[in-house]
This record gives structure tokens, C-alpha cells and sequence, in this order.
């Protein structure tokens, strides 16, 4: 009997063994690039006390799953190259390049992707392929109740253009970048959401002392139920709210998107003029165009460009809909099919539908027919018919969006990252936090700090990418919530040795919170990492005051490199009473001479302090813009 109950046990044990698995984060995949020159962490989950196999490079570790099951090897420091085969139990990864991995961070404008600037550099995209680049994008999610041990999704996939399509831009042109310079394979993370503050990214320890608030609004937002009950009733609110408008749309039963439908009595609009009177317009829009079509054209395939509109859009051609959009900052660039335009009279239907604000076009934005075989255009009129749809009702929600929660994105999809090994980190971000400017500091000085401490890398690098231009600009001295958070990033990596500044003050657009030239955004970040991570002191970047004077009401910045020589513009002078006053400058090797009889005794000086300072020249001779900034004399 006791033989048999012994057989039974063994046999018990021999099944739990084989049917052990042994666990690994979703950043381990085939294809993967892992760090050169550093030791690399390879960890996961496993049976507690099972001994953990690795085989990699053809050499082997092994490791012991700990009581919670966690085990870790730590790769020694190798030198680029690959591709390797990595074996973990039963697991097998190959394809594996070693070189560096650049994790890239922020929301949007880290987020824009390769399809949005692609009219910037077709001909460079079009050709791009590059098995030596990787490319990771984690998958947006949330968490309130505490840290994950993985992400939500996400592979690693070799750079073609239909790979990096909808990848990050700025991800995609450093990655590029950097592998012309070092020649070395390049793996690029791309962990971001649009919209979302920088306390988001934050962990609820580094917030406890300093931010109690925010720390205690981890807490409240722990309780599953709040914030599951919450999103339910902002789904089902929204849900109802748009069946409720399209139900009483009489556009949506009346045809309004046929080409029969008769529109001889809308009334006529100019695209650049308001629409509707008034600051508020919640309900649907209805806006009508009639495009002649010539007998070359007709029926040939083409691009509909509608420019940027607010808010959404639902747009149709001849009454077959074309594209849809569902918020106001992606372009509109919508396919037209073969076979749809007829020669002569054709009808552009754009049905706008806004919870809030007014509905427009946006300004210098591109609104034609691109025919693509011939390059042709057909430019459309800024003329439209219009008619109103129908008026609703606000569309209630809660006034917490879960995203913007402190910590919910290092919870999810920060902390999952850790510890695999990086080279550096970019961290674009700061447009949300523009209301508070004040706390944008102190802010990122946690985020960094609580980062470096969870990849235990004091010496962790970050490039933080200065917020670009953006609105109107302004020809009078402005106060500006934009021009502050520009100068909390500005001394945060000025005061972090291992930080610099990739400077955007000229790549921003007037109308587009999203600008699209993030090639060059990309190369400021690259030459950060240059100096950063490769020691390359010759590398010049945006120049800096270091030194200041007064000398007969006239002063006298010093800055580390010469400038361009001239007349500059967007400085200002500001005396014991505070106001600025806008004041001539001339540059003349490191030096610049500001001056202005309204301020006859200047105590404080300020350089492009606006949201959109449009006519800022100040530049190193190399071509690298110098700072928005702040000195007190």
C-alpha cells in the first residue's frame, strides 16, 4: 500500500513537472534587439524552485525560480551583432540582434506616425527597408490598482514602410539616424499616449511626498468598481447620444449625401468664416461642394485631401462615403476609388458632427484632389452649401478620463518595461501639462528620478524634446503657459548631467499641435544621444547663455558658441515693475546686445516667451536654435 501510494506520488509530481511552464514579458520575441555594452536582464516566472535554462550565444545560464516563482539572468555585456538564437526551457527565440534600444515616451507628438508625415518625405519612405532596425510599439491600457508585470501587447518587427506606417516618426527617423552613424543594429520602443499628462507617467511613490494630491487620487481610483462604472457610463452616455442624433438627423434619412439630393436652397459659406454663429455648436453640420470634372479625370482613382477639420467627420463623394474621421487633428486624406467621379458634376459631402466647440476647417491646411499617376490637382473652392443638421443636447461624461490618471500609465505600460536594458530614453511631452505649468518641473524631475531607480541606472540618459511653436503668434510680449513648461523642461535638463534638450521652437506649425517635421526633431534628439551615450564632445548643441550683464541699461548675454551675426528678434526686457517690453538685439560672435528706451533699467530678460513666437532667428552657427528661456540680471 505504501509502495502504491508512493508510485502515485511520484507519478503526481512527474505530471506537475512536465506541465510547468516557464513565463517571459512580451518584450522577449523573436526579432528583438537587445543592448550592446551592457549587461542584459532575460527574467520571467516559472514553478517555485525550478531551475531555469538559458542557452544564448552558445553558452548557458541558469537560475533558480525564486518563492513567488520570479527568476532573472543577467546576460553579460556583449558587443553588437547577430543575429542569435535565445533558449528558455522549451522556448525558443531567434532572429535576435544585439546593438542599441531606445525607449521613446511622451504622448502625441511621440505618437504621430510615418503615414501622418509622409507627403514630408515620400521619396525616403517609399524605399526604406532595414532588417538591421526593430521596431516595438506597446499597446495603450491603463491600470489604477498598481504595477503590471507585462504589457498589454506588442512585436517586434523589422523596418519596412508598411511596418513603420503607423509607427512613431520620431522612433522611426532616429532609429534611422542612428544606425548611419554607428552602423550598429538599432531597436526602437515606442511607449506613448496622446493627450495624457506627465503625473501619468509617474509612479505613486514618487508622488507621495511631494504631490499628496495626485498620490491620493491613486488610492480613490484603486477601487475597481469606481472606475469600471465610470467607463460604462461614459461608453453607454456616448453611445446613446449618437444614435439620439442620428435618429432625428434629417441629413441621415433625407440623402443628404446623393448626388440627387437638392441643395439649391443651403446657404452659402466661406470655409475661413464662421460657420455657425456663436462659440458653441453641439449637433451635426451638413457642408456640400460641386466639383467639375474633366473627361481626362474622370473616373481615375485619386486622393481626397479635406485639410484638418473640428471635430468629426463623416465625408462622401457622389454619395458613397470615403472616409470618416473622429477627432479634429488627423488629416484628412481620404481614397477616392476608380470609377467614382464622372465627368462634369460631382458632389463633396462633409457631414461634421461636434459634442462641443464650433465646427471649422483648419487654416493652411491642403484641400484638393491629388491624382497620383499624373500628379494632377484640382484645388477645392473655400466655398460651401451648408445646412444644420440637427442641435443636441451636451454629451454628459465623467470629468476624470482614466488615462489622465497619476501613475495608470507607469502602472501599465511603463513599468512592464523594466529592467530591459536601454541605451537611452526620449521623452516628448508637456502640451496636457500647459495649464499648470508651475508643477511641470518637479514633475518630470520624479519621472526621471523614479525610472532611473526601476532600471537601477542612475546615469539613465533622457532627451527631452522642448514643445514646439504653436497658435497665433503674438507681435506684443505675452504671458504664456506654453513658454513656462518650455522653460521647466529647459532647466530640468540643464540641471541633470545626464539630460539634454532637443530644442523644437522652429518646427512647430501655427495651426497644428502635431507639426510634422519630426526628421529634424529626430536629429536634435540623435545629436542629445551623442554627447549623452557616445561622449562625443564636439558635438555642438543649441547654444546657451553663461554668463549675463547690464552695462548702461543695455544688456550684454554671453553665450557658449558663436551665433549667427545680425539682428534678432522675439527678446524682451522687463524692469523692477515686471512688464516686458519688446527690445532690439544684435548678435556678434558669442554675444548679444538687447536694448529698449521702455525699460531704462532692465532687471530680467526673456527670449521667444510666447505660444507661437514665430519670428525667433536666434541660431548657432550650425543651425541649431537657441532656447526660449528666462534670465533674471
Amino acid at each position: 500500500m505504501k509502495q502504491k501510494l508512493f508510485l502515485l506520488v511520484a507519478l503526481m509530481a512527474c505530471a506537475t513537472f512536465s506541465e510547468a511552464r516557464i513565463w517571459m514579458p512580451r518584450m522577449f520575441q523573436p526579432g528583438m534587439v537587445l543592448q550592446r555594452g551592457k549587461p542584459i536582464p532575460v527574467w520571467g516566472t516559472a514553478d517555485r524552485g525550478e531551475q531555469v535554462v538559458l542557452t544564448f550565444n552558445k553558452k548557458k545560464y541558469t537560475a533558480m525560480a525564486g518563492i513567488d516563482g520570479r527568476w532573472r539572468i543577467d546576460l553579460p555585456a556583449m558587443k553588437a551583432g547577430g543575429p542569435y538564437t535565445l533558449t528558455v526551457g522549451d522556448v525558443t527565440l531567434d532572429n535576435i540582434l544585439i546593438g542599441d534600444v531606445w525607449l521613446c515616451s511622451g504622448q502625441s507628438n511621440i505618437d504621430v506616425t510615418v503615414e501622418r508625415v509622409y507627403p514630408q518625405y515620400p521619396g525616403e519612405i517609399d524605399a526604406d527597408s532595414n532588417d538591421r532596425i526593430r521596431l516595438f510599439r506597446v499597446q495603450t491600457t491603463t491600470d489604477t490598482r498598481g504595477p503590471r508585470d507585462d504589457v498589454r501587447a506588442g512585436e517586434w518587427k523589422t523596418l519596412s514602410k508598411q511596418n513603420a506606417w503607423q509607427f512613431s516618426a520620431v522612433g522611426y527617423f532616429l532609429a534611422k539616424r542612428m544606425f548611419a552613424e554607428t552602423k550598429v543594429p538599432q531597436g526602437i520602443i515606442c511607449n506613448s499616449l496622446g493627450g495624457t499628462p506627465v503625473e501619468a507617467w509617474v509612479d505613486a511613490d514618487s508622488l507621495r511626498q511631494d504631490f499628496p494630491l495626485y498620490y491620493r487620487q491613486t488610492l480613490l481610483y484603486r477601487n475597481d468598481e469606481i472606475v469600471q462604472s465610470q467607463s460604462r457610463a461614459d461608453r453607454l452616455m456616448a453611445e446613446g447620444w449618437l444614435q439620439l442624433l442620428n435618429d432625428s438627423d434629417p441629413g441621415v434619412s433625407g440623402g443628404w449625401t446623393t448626388f440627387e439630393c437638392d441643395d439649391s436652397q443651403w446657404r452659402r459659406v466661406d470655409q475661413y468664416e464662421p460657420l455657425v454663429p456663436g462659440r458653441q455648436f453641439v449637433g451635426s453640420l451638413w457642408l456640400r461642394q460641386h466639383l467639375h470634372i474633366d473627361a481626362a479625370h474622370a473616373g481615375r482613382p485619386c486622393r481626397l485631401l479635406v485639410g484638418t477639420l473640428y471635430d468629426q467627420d463623416f465625408t462622401y463623394v457622389n454619395g458613397r462615403e470615403v472616409g470618416r474621421t473622429y477627432y479634429q487633428y488627423p488629416p484628412r486624406r481620404y481614397a477616392i476609388p476608380a470609377g467614382l467621379l464622372r465627368e462634369g458634376d460631382n458632389v463633396l459631402t462633409v457631414r461634421f458632427v461636434n459634442k462641443q466647440g464650433v465646427p471649422h476647417f483648419i487654416k493652411e491646411k491642403p484641400y484638393m484632389l491629388i491624382f497620383d499617376d499624373t500628379h494632377d490637382t484640382l484645388r477645392l473652392s473655400p466655398q460651401w452649401l451648408l445646412h444644420e443638421g440637427t442641435r443636441m443636447p451636451a454629451c454628459p461624461q465623467s470629468s476624470q478620463s482614466v488615462q489622465n490618471l497619476p501613475s495608470v500609465l507607469y502602472n501599465a505600460m511603463l513599468h512592464p518595461l523594466a529592467p530591459f536594458a536601454l541605451s537611452g530614453v526620449v521623452w516628448y511631452q508637456g502640451e496636457s501639462n500647459t495649464g499648470r505649468p508651475d508643477e511641470y518641473g518637479p514633475l518630470l524631475r520624479k519621472l526621471m528620478g523614479g525610472w532611473r531607480q526601476l532600471w537601477n541606472d542612475p546615469a539613465l540618459p533622457f532627451v527631452i524634446v522642448q514643445l514646439a511653436n504653436y497658435m497665433e503668434p503674438s507681435q506684443q510680449p505675452q504671458e504664456s503657459g506654453w513658454a513656462q513648461l518650455r522653460e521647466q523642461q529647459r532647466q530640468v535638463a540643464k540641471d541633470d548631467a545626464h539630460a539634454e534638450l532637443a530644442v523644437a521652437i522652429d518646427l512647430g506649425e501655427t495651426v497644428d499641435i502635431h507639426p510634422l517635421r519630426k526628421k529634424e526633431v529626430a536629429e536634435r534628439i540623435a545629436l542629445g544621444f551623442d554627447r549623452l551615450v557616445y561622449g562625443n564632445k564636439k558635438v555642438q548643441l543649441s547654444p546657451e547663455v553663461v554668463a549675463a550683464a547690464v552695462d548702461k541699461g543695455r544688456v550684454v548675454l554671453t553665450f557658449d558658441q558663436p551665433l549667427r551675426p545680425g539682428e534678432l528678434f522675439e527678446f524682451e526686457l522687463a524692469g523692477s515693475n515686471g512688464r516686458f517690453a519688446n527690445a532690439t538685439a544684435t548678435a556678434s560672435g558669442r554675444t548679444v546686445t538687447i536694448e529698449t528706451q521702455a525699460v531704462p533699467a532692465p532687471q530680467r530678460v526673456r527670449y521667444a516667451w510666447k505660444n507661437n513666437p514665430i519670428r525667433a532667428n536666434a541660431y548657432s552657427q550650425g543651425g541649431l536654435p537657441v532656447a526660449p528661456f528666462e534670465w533674471k540680471l
